[in-house]
């Protein structure tokens, strides 16, 4: 006897073939029969012509202390997604240095969210026992996380490394490796990754080659240097000869838009080179980080304590505003070329400033009467530098350019925010691609969709048997009205939960049902396994 099938449904397997009626039968956590199943199960689920596809998998977030904190995972589940990635943009709360953990934490908490736990672990090794033996409702993969991994080695110098920093941090990567990460992902947009030259990366990747490991960045600049950061990050890959994948593929700024074009283009021609090259893309045209991002480089040395102080010395002020209200060669600008009327407060911790969530910096700044880049710096110390923005800066177009592309796959790159007013693609990223994109836009057909979430990621990630709704598969699986789905969470109103999923399987366990958690907790930490492309 089985323990459950699923009766009749539209069967979209991950592959990007087309859909077709029948059971899924599950055992032991396992997909044992697709198809029509005439065994009997201790549980039936009628989907009643509902898609049934595999389990969503977000290739790219920053749920690494959230799945921790809350792991009922409803946020997720609700989207019917089953794993998550975290480690992104050279963001993670390992490894931990003693020397450097407040330094670390002010750096990831305002991406990360602030850990209601206590941080238990030092090696990354630790924070993966952590995961594993924790009772989480999803599936979870890690890079280790180089802007950590320098912390950890360097703290906030901006400068080479030593050939002694170099060995420290090839030793913690590759003991992260070992461990189980499934590769080395970077933010070179953030100090301390903006203070590393190509040659140091390079050299990191090396490690990650001899594990089967995959090179994942935010780029330098995705505004004015796309192109030019693209170009890094695949001499990087070349020259360490990794598979490269580039992070939330966009061109950020007015005067940049229209240039993921470009963009595609090199990713094309190094695939034609030989070089095994990807990309992944959020289904919004407004992006969500830091405040801190819009800061000179330079400004951000020596980490959050010296950021504050800069601020608050009348001469170094003057410098960090002078820059800013000019376009630059050394860094993208962005705020030049949005404006700051594109910069909205996402999250903020005083009681006092709660009543600007959701306002525009210079909406901000015309109603207390003082200069956007003033104001905003002001906002800065109040909040001891802990605030979160959602930045109007890309073009819908692009965003449906990429989003077609062949070799893109679907991520939230959502970033974990207790309260406030966080970007809406927390709660909707993975309904909104069905709802936008496949039904009202008509850039990807559902069966493409489908696979852009679970066959290619799985895939790409090493995830292992994941992904398809095949035999011996994990059965990971989700159940939806394609009617019916659609993402709920607005900008105005972003912690809403979509409409149209059904159930949601776990490793086998019903884990959501009709909204209502169902108490599984059938989650795991998921080690790396060599990484290919699915072709199709």
């Amino acid at each position: 006897m089985l323990d459950t099938i699923i009766k009749n449904g539209r069967i979209i397997d991950g592959t990007g073939n087309p859909w077709f009626y029948g059971d899924v039968g599950i055992k032991g956590g396992k997909i044992v029969t697709v198809g029509h199943s005439t065994e009997e199960a201790g549980e039936i689920i009628h989907a009643n012509g509902s898609i049934v596809s595999p389990g969503f998998i977000d290739g790219h977030c920053h749920s690494d202390l959230m799945i921790l904190d809350f792991p009922e995972s409803e946020i997720k589940l609700q989207q019917g997604v089953t794993t998550e990635v975290v480690g992104n943009c050279g963001l993670s709360p390992v490894p931990v240095n003693p020397l450097y953990k407040e330094e670390l934490q002010n750096y990831v908490e305002p991406v990360l969210g602030k850990a209601n736990k206590e941080w238990k672990w030092q090696t990354i090794s630790d924070y993966f026992n952590e995961l594993d033996q924790s009772l989480i409702s999803e599936n979870v993969a890690s890079y280790v996380a180089h802007g950590s991994l320098r912390i950890a080695v360097m703290g906030f110098d901006n400068r080479p490394p030593t050939r002694e920093e170099m060995d420290e941090m090839k030793y913690i990567l590759e003991e992260g490796m070992k461990a189980g990460a499934i590769g080395l992902s970077i933010g070179l947009l953030y100090s301390p990754g903006s203070y590393s030259a190509k040659e140091e990366i390079a050299e990191l990747c090396k490690v990650v080659t001899k594990y089967n490991g995959l090179f994942s960045t935010h780029i330098r600049g995705e505004g004015n240097n796309l192109l030019p950061s693209v170009k890094e990050v695949l001499w990087i890959a070349e020259k360490a000869n990794v598979p490269l994948h580039i992070s939330h593929l966009k061109a950020a700024g007015k005067r940049n838009w229209g240039k993921v074009m470009e963009a595609m283009e090199l990713i094309e021609k190094a695939r034609s080179n030989g070089m095994d090259v990807t990309c992944d893309v959020y289904p919004y045209s407004a992006g969500s980080t830091m405040l801190t991002t819009l800061l000179p480089p330079w400004a951000l040395e020596g980490g959050l304590t010296a950021v504050l102080n800069r601020l608050r010395d009348r001469h170094e002020r003057s410098k960090i505003k002078q820059e800013l209200v000019q376009e630059q060669d050394e860094w993208d600008n962005l705020v030049v070329s949005t404006g700051w009327d594109s910069v909205i407060l996402s999250s903020v911790k005083s009681p006092a400033l709660k009543k600007y969530e959701g306002q525009s910096i210079l909406s901000i700044s015309s109603e207390n009467g003082k200069d956007p880049v003033d104001q905003a710096f002001d906002l800065f110390i109040e909040e001891n530098g802990n605030i979160g923005i959602v930045f109007f800066h890309m073009d819908e177009q692009d965003v449906q350019q990429v989003m077609k592309y062949q070799n893109s796959l679907i991520a939230s790159d959502s970033l974990t925010c207790y309260t406030g007013k966080p970007h809406p693609r927390l709660f909707g990223t993975f309904p909104r691609v069905f709802s936008k994109y496949v039904k009202q836009e008509k850039i990807l057909s559902i069966e493409d969709a489908v696979r852009k979430m679970t066959s290619f990621p799985a895939k790409r990630f090493g995830l292992g048997n994941r992904g398809l709704l095949a035999e011996s598969y994990a059965a990971d699986i989700v159940v939806f009205d394609i009617e019916q789905i659609e993402d709920k969470a607005t900008y105005e109103d972003p912690s809403r939960y979509p409409e149209g999923i059904q159930y949601v399987f776990v490793n086998g366990k019903l884990t959501t049902k009709k909204k209502q958690h169902t108490a599984q907790k059938c989650g795991c930490f998921l080690r790396n396994t060599p990484s290919t492309i699915l072709t199709r």
